[in-house]
């Protein structure tokens, strides 16, 4: 019983300090506008590089902040992202089939964050990526051949 209601306290937390979706429509213009109030900011080290990044307000962005912090091997696709593993799956959103460079996503089959440095015109497949977030800027640094290790924290506020 213990346990449950600290599950309940944590998610209460999170909830609290990411704010309310004002649209209440995943992936709608409104949630991925990273200059509303109430977004949580997260901060990445790449390969001695800081950037932060700001992440929508939705249930799946909650369960991935509640993972943080994390270090991650992110791995190359197709010269246009860099991927790699969660610990576990996260809550699944609104599925799209298009980013845009800088935008975080969740693949829901790996379980996967991804990062989507470069655009190079084609859809993301079937199931497609629920967006979490965006970096804030410097997403050139996960544009370099090969793996990256990743440190991503909650930023303090």
């Amino acid at each position: 019983m213990k346990r449950i209601a600290l599950v309940a306290l944590a998610m209460a937390l999170i909830s609290a300090a990411c704010g309310a979706n004002a649209s209440g429509a995943p992936g709608s213009a409104v949630e991925r506008d990273p200059t509303r109030p109430n977004r949580m900011k997260i901060w990445l080290s790449v390969e001695g590089k800081e950037l932060t990044a700001t992440l929508i307000d939705s249930q799946t962005s909650r369960d991935f902040i509640a993972l943080l912090p994390l270090t991650l091997t992110m791995d190359d696709l197709f010269r246009r992202e860099k991927y790699g593993p969660l610990p576990r799956a996260l809550s699944k959103g609104e599925p799209t089939h298009s980013y845009e460079i800088g935008d975080i996503g969740y693949w829901s089959p790996g379980p996967d964050v991804a990062i989507y440095y470069r655009n190079d015109g084609e859809q993301i497949p079937d199931p497609g990526i629920i967006l979490i977030g965006k970096i804030d800027s410097g997403v050139e640094a996960f544009n370099v051949p090969g793996s990256v290790k990743v440190t991503v924290e909650a930023a303090s506020k």
